[in-house]
Formats: C-alpha cells, sequence, structure tokens
C-alpha cells in the first residue's frame, strides 16, 4: 500500500514580469502546492511506503523544519510513530506546529543541525526505526520526480535550474530525475545564504551540507555553480515572488531567484526556479 496525502503534480507557472525584468523566460515549480506546504512530501511518500514494507513502527529525522512536518504527517497517515529531533531555536514555530497537531514527538538538542542529525542516526539505529532524511535513498526516489514533471510541463529541459541549497538532497534528486528521464541535466544553480548558520531563510540553515559531495558532482556535470547570496538578497527576491508574481513563499524558497539576480542564467535562457515551501512555514521570518 502506497502511503500519500496526494502528492507531487504541483504547478510550473510561467513568471511573465519576472521575466521581462531579468530577461530570461522564467518558470516556477511550485512546491508549495504539496500536501504539507513543500516539497519533502514527494520524498516522504516513497521513504513511509518503504518503512511499512519493511515492518518499521518508528520513522525518525533531524530537521529544520519541512523534513518535520512531512514525516509526522506521512508517519500518522500511515499508523507510525514519528520521532523528530531538531535543534534548539532553529525551527520556525509554524513547522513545529504541523508536527504536533498530527502527533509527532520533538525532541531539541543543543547545537546545530549537524548535532540534531547525530542524535537522529543513533535514535534510528533502534529496533523497528527508520531514518527518513535525504541520506534515505528512498526520498531521493521520490523527491526526483518533481524533474520528470517538469520536463513534462515544459516539453523538453530548461536551460537552467535554479533552488535552495541546504542539505543538498534535492539537487541531487533533480540530478537524477533529469539525467534518468532525459539524459541529461540542465545547468544546475543551487542558491545557498552566506549566512548559512544564522539566516533567517530557516529551511536552508544548514551549516555543513549532508550532499556536498553529490552536489558538487552534479554540478561539474552540468556546467553549474553554487550562487552565495546574503539575507537581505533573499529578503529581495522573497518580496519580488509576492508582489511581482502572487506567490507567497517561505524565505528559503526565494533563494532561486536571488541567485537570478546574481546573473546565474545569461539572456534570453528558459529557466526553472524551485519555490520549495509555502510562505505559511515561516510567516514570522521577514517583517
Amino acid at each position: 500500500m502506497t502511503i500519500t496525502l496526494g502528492e507531487g503534480n504541483t504547478p510550473l507557472l510561467q513568471a511573465p514580469r519576472l521575466s521581462e525584468r531579468l530577461g530570461v523566460e522564467l518558470w516556477l515549480k511550485w512546491e508549495g502546492a504539496n500536501p504539507t506546504g513543500s516539497f519533502k512530501d514527494r520524498g516522504m511518500s516513497v521513504a513511509v511506503t518503504r518503512a511499512v514494507e519493511g515492518g518499521a513502527t518508528t520513522v525518525v529525522c533531524a530537521s529544520t523544519g519541512n523534513t518535520a512536518a512531512s514525516a509526522a504527517a506521512y508517519a500518522a497517515r500511515a499508523g507510525l510513530e514519528a520521532v523528530i529531533v531538531v535543534a534548539a531555536g532553529g525551527t520556525a514555530s509554524s513547522k513545529l506546529v504541523q508536527v504536533r497537531a498530527v502527533g509527532g514527538r520533538i525532541v531539541e538538542v543543543d547545537g546545530s543541525f549537524s548535532d540534531a542529525y547525530a542524535h537522529a542516526e543513533e535514535l534510528a539505529s533502534q529496533n523497528g526505526h527508520v531514518l527518513v532524511n535525504s541520506t534515505n535513498p528512498d526520498r531521493i526516489e521520490g523527491q526526483k520526480t518533481a524533474a520528470f514533471e517538469i520536463l513534462e510541463q515544459l516539453g523538453g529541459l530548461p536551460d537552467v535550474l535554479t533552488l535552495p541549497y541546504g542539505g543538498g538532497g534535492n539537487t541531487k534528486a533533480y540530478a537524477l530525475g533529469f539525467m534518468e528521464a532525459a539524459g541529461a541535466l540542465p545547468r544546475l544553480h543551487p542558491v545557498e545564504s552566506a549566512q548559512r548558520a544564522t539566516t533567517l531563510a530557516s529551511a536552508i540553515r544548514i551549516t555543513d551540507p549532508i550532499h556536498r559531495a553529490e552536489v558538487d558532482a552534479a554540478l561539474a556535470q552540468s556546467g553549474g555553480s553554487v550562487v552565495t547570496v546574503d539575507d537581505a538578497e533573499i529578503v529581495r527576491a522573497w518580496r519580488a515572488l509576492g508582489r511581482e508574481e502572487g506567490l507567497f513563499c517561505e524565505p528559503a524558497s526565494a533563494a532561486g531567484l536571488a541567485g537570478l539576480e546574481r546573473g546565474s542564467a545569461k539572456q534570453g535562457e528558459r529557466v526553472v526556479c524551485v519555490i520549495t515551501g509555502h510562505g505559511l512555514k515561516d510567516p514570522d521570518a521577514v517583517g
């Protein structure tokens, strides 16, 4: 039985005003339309389904918030327990509300996301427990479906794909999906905050990306690069998405657009910018 809440098949929206201003053909992959409001639901459906098939009783994850909300929801759907490990003070309160609403158990640890992840790995070593972070390959298998959808919705490969860069799992997943379905990659430009440890974009507040090596390999293959922006640029892009295209996303989700503002695409190129999460995920981040 597939554990699903109706994830995927999210809109690919043309962005005429931003396209004109930036001199590109810009499309926005609106992942905030997923059931818990972020792209994490794609992979969580597969990971939790496989956990059930393997006889698990509990799923465990470390999270800056979106993975937490998704893991807790899909665990509830499957009748499993969910244990969510977060760094104290590092997660948007609205995401923790999502966890509590569906019965997930939150464990706070002092330190960074890396400390939370280490504790989650320890918990997941217990019998009947499964780690559902993006280091679980089932998560990546689910997330790569977004690349399949873009190919179908556009009728081909974009020139450029830009997206937020926290742990790097989503960049890895898109690269896998495009290679599997098209045998080629768009130029990949994951975008990170210069203030990784303290950025207001809490969803990418990850000091040491777990998938750095895989991201670097995908960038070398695609001819892309990591783009580093500051928080002020992320906030400007966040406002532009709302005021120019009507999309209310969480600040981290605007990182891809902030990278475009830095010139990561050439004039006239067809660009897909992945908008990873809904604005209600982190409504207090920007005043």
